[in-house]
């Protein structure tokens, strides 16, 4: 393989160590890509456990058809890696992450929870799209997630976890740490009140029109 891919191979692996790190997943259970070329991707392997990846561990992929290209398995959730980036050509990173308060809230009824209780939600993340049940590693589901994240940058999976998509590793990996962070509160907190609808609305004016503008996202001023 050439020393270029080679390199990005070990770029790749560092991001996932990185989501291991923040407490985003347990053993096997997430998955990460990332766009390294106009048809190229980079997804973590089958049953590989992101906390410790190495460069032998990532798979090198064809984002139009899915196709590997060295001598590795991918993920099962390949599918929706690779759909979300053919979609978006604003996402470059996918990260598909089961934490334990946002997965506790997604066994429940999320789709009714107000997510809005730090401005962090509605700056970097928006409104969260849900998704029903459906076997993991399905087309189904890869199909389901594929349009829920046509407008969403965070998707819900009921009684399965979350994917979030960024511009790169720390716009992604700090959508989950964040998301993470308002389930941790809607949980555990006391007397928790969400933000106002006046509050959020800017907020989310501000990470829509960032998404249309493709740009990476800065610190609110609060």
């Amino acid at each position: 393989m050439a020393s270029a891919a080679q390199e990005e191979l070990k770029t790749f692996a560092q991001a996932c160590r990185r989501v291991g790190e923040a407490g985003l997943l347990r053993c096997s259970s997430g998955n990460m890509s990332w766009r390294v070329g106009e048809d190229l991707m980079v997804v973590s392997g089958t049953r590989t456990w992101l906390e410790r990846v190495t460069a032998d561990d990532a798979v090198l992929c064809r984002i139009s058809d899915g196709e590997v290209l060295n001598d590795r398995r991918p993920s099962i959730e390949s599918r929706f890696h690779a759909g979300i980036l053919r979609a978006r050509p604003d996402v470059n990173v996918v990260l598909h992450f089961q934490s334990p308060d946002a997965t506790a809230v997604c066994c429940g009824e999320p789709e009714k929870t107000n997510f809005f209780v730090i401005l962090e939600v509605p700056y970097y993340i928006g409104r969260p799209a849900v998704v029903e049940y459906l076997p993991a590693g399905s087309p189904e589901l890869a199909s389901a997630i594929v349009e829920a994240a046509g407008d969403h940058d965070m998707i819900l999976l009921k009684n399965h976890g979350q994917v979030t998509v960024g511009t790169d590793f720390d716009d992604a990996i700090q959508k989950a740490v964040f998301f993470e962070l308002a389930c941790h509160v809607l949980l555990h907190g006391k007397d928790v009140r969400p933000l106002s609808d006046a509050d959020v609305e800017p907020l989310l004016a501000a990470q829509r029109a960032r998404n249309m503008a493709g740009e990476l996202p800065r610190t609110p001023t609060v």
